[in-house]
This record gives C-alpha cells, sequence and structure tokens, in this order.
C-alpha cells in the first residue's frame, strides 16, 4: 500500500468530521420535540459502547489522531442522545438523567484506559496474547455497532415507519456524509503505513450498509406512512355522521304549545316532577 502520512491525516480527519456532526441534528431534534419516539435508546447505548472498543482498538493499533479521536467523539455523544432518550423518552429526571450521562461517560472512559494499558504492553511485545486481545475490541466494536441497529428495525417495523431520527440527519445521510465518513477514514488506512488495517476497514465499511438500510427503509415505508394516514383521516371525514337522535323503545315525549304556561312533566315509574317556568310553550315528557 503508498505510504503517505498527510493523506492519512486529511483522510482520517475528514471522517472525525463527518462522523461527529452526523449527531449534531437528532440532538437538536431531541431538544427541539421533547419526544424520543421511534428512536430506540437501545441502539444509541451500544452505539456509545462499541465506541469505548474502538477506541481501544484505535489507541493500541495507534491508527493516525484523527481516527483515534473519532470514536471518543462519537462516544460521547451517542451517550449524551441516550440521556436524552431516559429524559424525553423514559421519563426520567433532569438530574437523573445528567447522572446517568456523567456515569456512563466516565465508566466507558475508565474501561478504555484500563483495557489500553492492559493489551498495549502485549500488543507491543508482540506476544499472540496481545494480538489476538486487541483484534478482540476491534470485532467486538463491529459487533455492537452491528447488532445495535436491531432494536431500531424493531422500532420501525412496529411504527411501519422511519420516526425520531432526524429528517436532517437522514438527508445528511442522503448526501453521503455517513458514506463519506466511511470511506474517508478507510481511505485514511489505506495511506497509513504498515498493512491494511482489516478489522477497522470493515467496521468503518459495515456502518454505510447498515444505516443506508435505514435510509431505504425511510425512503419506502415513510411515503406509504403518509398515504395510510391520509386515507385514514379522509375516511373519518366522510363516515363522520351528522347529528342523530335516538328514542328508547320504552319512553315517548310529547311536546304541546300553550300560550299561557310551559308545563313540564316528567315521569317515571317511581317519580313524577311538574316545573312551570314562565314563558308560552308547554313540554310533556312522560316516561312508561
Amino acid at each position: 500500500m503508498p505510504v503517505n502520512s498527510v493523506a492519512e491525516n486529511a483522510f482520517g480527519t475528514a471522517g472525525t468530521i463527518c462522523w461527529t456532526i452526523q449527531l449534531i441534528p437528532q440532538l437538536w431534534k431531541t431538544y427541539r420535540e421533547k419526544d424520543t419516539t421511534g428512536l430506540s435508546d437501545w441502539m444509541i447505548l451500544a452505539w456509545s459502547v462499541s465506541g469505548a472498543f474502538l477506541g481501544t482498538y484505535s489507541i493500541v493499533k495507534n491508527l493516525n489522531i484523527p481516527l483515534i479521536l473519532q470514536p471518543q467523539l462519537f462516544a460521547a455523544l451517542t451517550m449524551a442522545s441516550w440521556a436524552q432518550c431516559q429524559y424525553y423518552g423514559r421519563g426520567r429526571s433532569r438530574n437523573i438523567s445528567l447522572l446517568l450521562f456523567l456515569s456512563g461517560c466516565t465508566i466507558l472512559g475508565g474501561f478504555e484506559v484500563g483495557t489500553v494499558y492492559a493489551v498495549r504492553p502485549s500488543f507491543s511485545r508482540g506476544d499472540r496474547s496481545g494480538t489476538e486481545g486487541i483484534d478482540f475490541f476491534g470485532v467486538m466494536s463491529t459487533v455492537l455497532i452491528t447488532i445495535a441497529f436491531v432494536p431500531q428495525y424493531l422500532e420501525i417495523y412496529q411504527h411501519k415507519e422511519v420516526i425520531g431520527i432526524s429528517s436532517l440527519f437522514l438527508m445528511v445521510d442522503l448526501l453521503g456524509e455517513r458514506f463519506l465518513s466511511g470511506v474517508f477514514s478507510d481511505l485514511s488506512l489505506v495511506f497509513k503505513s504498515g498493512n491494511f488495517d482489516i478489522v477497522a476497514a470493515v467496521t468503518y465499511s459495515l456502518v454505510i450498509v447498515m444505516d443506508g438500510s435505514v435510509l431505504i427503509a425511510a425512503w419506502i415505508l415513510n411515503p406509504r406512512a403518509r398515504h395510510r394516514r391520509r386515507q385514514q383521516r379522509d375516511e373519518s371525514e366522510t363516515s363522520s355522521p351528522g347529528p342523530t337522535f335516538s328514542a328508547n323503545r320504552n319512553s315517548s315525549i310529547m311536546i304541546e304549545t300553550d300560550t299561557a304556561a310551559a308545563t313540564i312533566v316528567s315521569q317515571s315509574p317511581v317519580e313524577t316532577a311538574t316545573t312551570t317556568p314562565p314563558g308560552g310553550s308547554s313540554c310533556l315528557l312522560e316516561k312508561v
């Protein structure tokens, strides 16, 4: 592979920027609408945990500075989105949600620091245990990113459309940000000195495939859902009945007009009441 440190860092920086700012529209949408219906908090949490695994992998493998920063920023922003899900979606208090966010960042940060110091010495010595250990973190990151989409797919199946995800986020994906993020990260690995990192490349490339499936679902299901709601609304307006009067077969109503007084008589098997308000009509109500 050609070695070009400038291209390596340039593409890595582009990938980091793309993978980071794509979450900002989602955070803003949730904050503005105060609702996370249709957005799986399990997917967001799994993404955040995958960032810690990928962070350990990137640091120990010494990919490059932008690709090392990428999973850290990604994990922090997804943890913020997960805290929003707790606050707006699950109804937890603001303080509890903030505490969950800080606790999650602390746990993931501590996990990453501990695993880096645990794996890096043996990996630097070239021990087999170090190599297999760091490959495990790369594979786990890929697995978590993949299975994280499963609960989101269930949300899509339940609602029969893609909701809860920022439309701007989908538009940015449509224009290629997520694609460019994966491509830029892959190209950064191409120009890195040494062998091409297959595990990291699969992780970045898999994001393109899995996220693309959500986009395809949105293109197919959302227009159908809008058409279905429009049909239901039209049918509801068409079949909406006008004012109706129903009469009990055990009751009879007689109305008489009198210019002198109005007498209202309500008779039942147990009581009879008569009221004579001022006016010029009489109304007789008899219940048998």
